[in-house]
């Protein structure tokens, strides 16, 4: 990056990083827990593991991006230079994937919310919800396809919206005395119907929800003045987000017993301020809820393209998804983009999908881009590649390495086979176009035995996955 471009301190990189990531998880994550099976202790525990390992995971894409910085399509290229084209290429088709599962969350969260208001809206996912969340996605691609790629205005009264209810939760909580030691304590452990370690699983697919675009965010932290000013905002940005997610999941636990938080409607955040200082609360949070996620949306149209458009430009993707109007908007990118999350929609609809199993898919997809980008940094540091930018210093590069590791094989372990399963069916598509972009590319289809062994566990896996989702044994939604 040209020295020019290199302007940002601490506070503005910070400020970015939080108002990228800080997304509509926050509106929810009060009763998510409690509703997988969560009680106290094992909430905690799981905000004990997402706190060093997130923290392990975000250092290693700050670490990556400034290593590697040549790299500049990150969580692709950071699997592909690890790892081989195929596994490259499923690293970016997987990112694709979960930027789109993020968009059908949103829908289901804003119209759900819409439906606290009017019936015409259910739940999130039925007929009219789906219909109108069809008119929106393509309008927004119009507008995209039109060159509209920024709304810093929108984005300013986004990160307000959030921010307001979060802060009024928090004060109202703790003034007002709403936090109850006993109702903390109760049940402390669970009633027995799970296990302590099936309950901390539980807790991943919303942790690692609510800290999706951190690596996004840490790609910004080239603009700052120098290394350790970006690696300041770094951790200020991750240290924020957590404490702020961790302090509201802690106080909801000391307002309303786990099984009170587990039947809260979405947003399960409005539902607990309606119990601090009543209905206004919850009023207040669900537009809040409106306009963040609309405004997210929009966002994550822009995402969901670029996803596309990327490992496009790169080879990794079919080069009409790079080819680009009049206006500079990727066109074939928009289109195929808009199709896919048309055909999500049509999905949930059947299935009456909730926005918690939406961006359960999500999370699933961004897993693996996750695992192999912390595995490639840990290549990194063995190889010693990163050995002229930390001066010789060794401990700290391997400590982060190693928790990025041991946490993206945590992932792993936690996501359970069902999800595993799901995330197979999810990935195996994206094989098609890989062969079909390789022979369009007069390539060999595989560059190594490896890539054909995993090809072909992925393509069983999945096939088992569809007899498993056909006999009822696997429930997508």
């Amino acid at each position: 990056m040209d020295n020019k471009e290199r302007t940002l301190g601490v506070l503005p990189l910070a400020m970015f990083a939080i108002g990228t990531t800080l997304a509509s998880g926050v509106f929810t994550l009060s009763g998510d827990f409690a509703a997988g099976g969560a009680y106290t202790l094992a909430s905690l525990i799981g905000w004990l593991i997402c706190g060093v390992g997130m923290f392990g995971l975000t250092m290693c894409f700050f670490k990556l991006s400034v290593v590697k910085k040549e790299l500049t399509s990150g969580i692709y290229t950071y699997a592909r230079e690890g790892f081989g084209e195929y596994i490259g290429f499923n690293s970016a088709w997987g990112y694709w994937m979960s930027a789109i599962l993020a968009q059908l969350s949103f829908i289901t969260l804003l119209f759900g919310t819409l439906g606290n208001y009017s019936s015409l809206f259910g739940n999130g996912s039925n007929l009219f919800s789906c219909v109108i969340a069809s008119i929106v996605i393509w309008a927004l691609s119009f507008l995209v396809m039109r060159g509209v790629n920024q709304a810093v205005v929108l984005n300013t009264v986004v990160v307000i919206a959030k921010a307001v209810p979060i802060v009024v939760v928090v004060v109202a909580i703790i003034l007002g005395g709403a936090f109850s030691w006993d109702i903390f304590t109760q049940n402390f452990g669970g009633t027995g119907e799970l296990s302590l370690m099936e309950q901390v699983k539980a807790t991943v697919y919303t942790t690692v929800w609510i800290f999706i675009g951190i690596e996004g965010a840490v790609v910004i932290s080239g603009r700052g003045r120098t290394t350790k000013i970006a690696g300041q905002a770094t951790i200020i940005s991750f240290a924020s987000l957590f404490g702020l997610y961790f302090l509201i999941s802690f106080l909801s636990m000391g307002v309303m017993p786990a099984e009170e938080l587990a039947a809260l409607e979405n947003p399960s955040l409005g539902g607990v301020l309606e119990a601090v200082v009543g209905p206004w609360g919850a009023s207040l949070v669900n537009v809040a809820v409106v306009i963040s996620v609309g405004g997210a949306m929009f966002s994550y149209t822009i995402l969901c393209i670029d996803s596309a458009f990327g490992p496009a430009q790169c080879g990794a993707f079919p080069a009409i998804l790079a080819k680009k109007n009049k206006h500079g908007a990727p066109t074939w990118s928009v289109i195929v983009t808009a199709l896919i999350i048309q055909v999500f929609i049509v999905i949930i609809y059947f299935n009456d999908a909730t926005f918690q199993a939406c961006y359960a898919l999500s999370t699933s997809a961004i897993m693996v881009p996750y695992v192999f980008s912390a595995f490639y940094y840990f290549k990194v540091v063995a190889k010693g590649e990163d050995k002229e930018y930390e001066g010789g210093k060794r401990f700290i590069p391997w400590l982060i390495a190693i928790v990025g590791a041991v946490y993206g094989i945590w992932l792993l372990y936690a996501s359970g086979v069902t999800y595993i399963f799901v995330a197979t069916l999810l990935y195996a598509p994206g094989t098609l176009m890989y062969l079909y972009n390789r022979k369009k590319q007069g390539r060999k289809l595989f560059d190594s035995t490896v890539d054909i062994i995993v090809c072909i566990a992925l393509v069983v896996a999945a096939v088992a996955a569809i007899v498993m989702t056909v006999n009822g044994t696997i429930v997508w939604f």
